[in-house]
């Protein structure tokens, strides 16, 4: 799936571990606002086996858990599966709780629909280029099953670091560390190709306060 740019993969995929290491709990241990949101729309459509891209440290990883979802949670960082996996045993939800080394450029070591729905909060706006994007959401819709939902969050053109610190191009920009690739709405409207775009939520969180939009898509039967 790469197109050209390893060397920044490389960098924020050391900057990602040496946070994680740092940082083991830099987002807190409460569930995302997505993820509550999600965890409804999920129940409410039978969903058994959640897939979560970039997990991270396994906040809402172990939050689906808890409600009684089994979760492959996946993350390119070794040390942020590691602790998922050391978290959910110590929580009693280990058997419910899958943590895996990926990472979202390459193939999803899954099967074709072995997937009841697919969960991102803020995984696709990383240092990704667009066609690196458009293949991740197409690997999404291979694993996910007819009629699945796929709830994903990014950081938009609207938010307060578009534009500031070193540009990668492709709308990605590198400030403090992290390079996020902003969306614009052309950009949703271009990854639901082929899906049911049921909603597309704008909302804030943190203190900057991060500026994203929470997308709800299906794929068709």
């Amino acid at each position: 799936m790469s197109d050209g740019r390893p060397e920044l993969a490389a960098a924020q995929r050391e900057h990602w571990q040496d946070t994680y290491r740092v940082h083991p709990k830099m987002y807190g241990s409460g569930p995302s606002e997505p993820a509550l949101y999600a965890a409804d729309v999920f129940a409410a459509e039978g969903v058994g086996r959640i897939l979560e891209l970039a997990a991270g440290h396994g906040r809402d990883t172990l939050f689906f858990a808890h409600r009684g979802f089994t979760v492959v949670a996946t993350d390119f960082s070794d040390v942020a599966a590691a602790q998922i996996g050391r978290v959910a045993q110590a929580q009693g939800v280990a058997a419910r709780v899958e943590a895996t080394v990926h990472d979202m450029r390459n193939p999803l070591p899954l099967g074709p629909g072995s997937i009841d729905a697919v969960f991102a909060h803020m995984a696709l706006c990383m240092a990704l280029s667009t066609k690196e994007i458009h293949a991740i959401v197409d690997e999404v819709g291979r694993v996910l099953k007819a009629g699945g939902k796929f709830i994903y969050t990014v950081r938009h053109t609207g938010d307060a670091h578009y534009g500031i610190g070193h540009c990668h191009g492709d709308d990605i920009f590198e400030c403090g560390g992290f390079a996020v690739h902003f969306f614009d709405h052309e950009l949703v409207e271009r990854l639901a190709a082929g899906w049911i775009l049921d909603d597309v939520h704008d909302f804030e969180e943190g203190d900057l306060p991060r500026r994203l939009w929470r997308v709800t898509a299906t794929k068709p039967n």
